[in-house]
């Protein structure tokens, strides 16, 4: 885990900024060619994810600040990304109204999510990471299943674009936050 570090995206700067919280020392990984959209840690806190509007996703090494890889295969621009709990996967929503899933070790490509009609604006995989939501400009969450990338479900209820998704921690409550100005919590225990 890193501790004392906080993360900051500056929408007018390319590049992800790290501040230690107890000196403010800012650290700085260069290496996109575009804006940063989204940007995830691993869970032990080793791996930085950033999302660009160059349709790239980059993994990054806390420690030394190098570029660990780039995962290329959105078409458009990379507006989330959310770790596994394990740290073994990946996922990214685009603008290409996909989500993709990667393995971080090899930088594989595992699936492709499609169902959303427009933007996909945020993802978040389960606390058993079992179960990914994303959130669409298409004013739906819906629920896939990671192991196969079978979609499970719609949720349908915002009267805006998805901007946010949140699994609780155990599972039974994923809360969907909208451009309509609604916070939506939704029952997703079980299959």
């Amino acid at each position: 885990m890193v501790t004392g570090w906080t993360i900051s995206r500056l929408a007018s700067a390319i590049g992800v900024y790290l501040y230690r919280a107890d000196t403010l020392e800012e650290g700085w990984f260069a290496g996109n060619s575009a804006q940063v959209w989204a940007i995830a840690f691993s869970p032990d806190g080793k791996i930085l994810a950033s999302g660009s509007t160059d349709n790239s996703v980059k993994l990054w090494e806390v420690t030394s600040g190098g570029e660990r890889r780039t995962l290329s295969g959105h078409t458009n621009g990379v507006s989330s990304v959310a770790f596994s709990p394990d740290g073994k996967t990946l996922a990214s929503g685009g603008d290409d109204k996909t989500v993709k899933l990667w393995e971080v070790a090899g930088g594989r490509e595992l699936r492709t999510l499609s169902g959303h009609a427009y933007s996909v604006e945020s993802v978040a995989v389960s606390p058993d990471g079992k179960t990914l939501a994303s959130g669409s400009m298409d004013n739906t969450v819906k629920l896939w299943e990671v192991a196969s990338g079978k979609e499970l479900r719609t949720l349908s209820g915002h009267s805006g674009s998805v901007s946010s998704v949140a699994f609780s921690p155990d599972r039974g409550i994923l809360a969907s936050g909208g451009q309509d100005g609604t916070v939506r919590p939704w029952g997703v225990r079980g299959p």
